[in-house]
């Protein structure tokens, strides 16, 4: 089995899942996939505000923590959780338990989550299915809009560091877990479970893309994903359930606003069409 040793090696096998679900999803070379996106980011203004916006949503997440970190508003519903839903993560995490269990929760935590979000990208781009591409922008932006304002003020701590019953699995495999992840996601950031609403999303949009291995691989693992979260010890039953709900009704907005029902959608349109003027103009 594998042992994560430092971010380096979480982002040498993402980078690796990434490839080989983008063979597995479009039976091409992935360097197909690649040449496609690095020529819409230069080629549409659209596809590449998209694209920024995304990129942006991860230092949003890092401003989150810093003001959650600096606010004197410190109330914490932790225990309102824990005497809503008793032992359940205890239960789960003992009746689970088992070494092997323990890598491919791991791996799916770490590694399939953020590879799910990468390869719909690319997977999306060269198959040229850019309303899925857009509708996952969209889901992800909206899972973190809706997320930041609970972390901010109803923190809930991680099962683990709340209840000494439950072990803290992922320390196992990724020792150095706390030094070199927890920056990207902070232990009283718990309700809801992005884990679970984005992977949701990716499911909810994979489905609706019609890449058969696609929406099946993303189903699954968004399942298992959900399983990992209690078996890991990190999430409530609680925070999966409020997950669950912002993941689906996120990835089915993102869809209705990328197929042009909403709004938001006009707004970039916009930007398409002044271009496509301005370049009839000069012609």
């Amino acid at each position: 089995m594998f042992t994560f040793h430092s971010m380096t090696d979480v982002t040498l096998w993402i980078t690796g899942t990434v490839v080989f679900l983008i063979i597995l999803s479009t039976r091409k070379n992935p360097l197909y996939a690649a040449g496609s996106f690095v020529q819409e980011m230069f080629t549409s203004r659209k596809f590449a505000i998209h694209f920024i916006l995304l990129i942006g949503i991860l230092f949003i997440n890092k401003i989150e923590l810093i003001i959650a970190n600096s606010m004197h508003y410190k109330a914490d519903f932790t225990p309102s959780i824990f005497g809503l839903e008793g032992n359940f993560v205890a239960w789960f995490q003992h009746l689970f338990l088992n070494n092997t269990l323990t890598y491919f929760s791991t791996f799916f935590y770490v590694v399939i989550f953020t590879s799910l979000m990468i390869a719909s990208v690319f997977i999306y781009t060269y198959q040229k299915n850019y309303k899925m591409f857009y509708a996952v922008c969209y889901a992800i932006l909206l899972n973190y809009i809706i997320a930041i304002p609970f972390y901010l003020f109803f923190s809930v701590s991680e099962v683990w560091s709340f209840r000494p019953d439950v072990q803290f699995l992922m320390g196992h495999i990724f020792p150095t877990f706390e030094i070199d992840y927890r920056p990207l996601s902070g232990v009283h950031n718990c309700f809801p479970s992005l884990h679970t609403s984005i992977s949701v999303s990716m499911a909810v949009i994979a489905l609706k893309s019609k890449n058969k291995f696609w929406g099946l691989f993303s189903v699954f693992s968004a399942a298992f994903i959900i399983f990992s979260i209690f078996y890991l010890g990190i999430h409530w039953l609680t925070d999966a359930s409020a997950g669950l709900v912002l993941g689906i009704a996120a990835g089915r907005r993102g869809i209705r606003i990328s197929e042009g029902k909403a709004w938001v959608a006009n707004l970039f349109g916009n930007l398409n069409k002044n271009r496509d003027f301005q370049k009839q103009s000069l012609d």
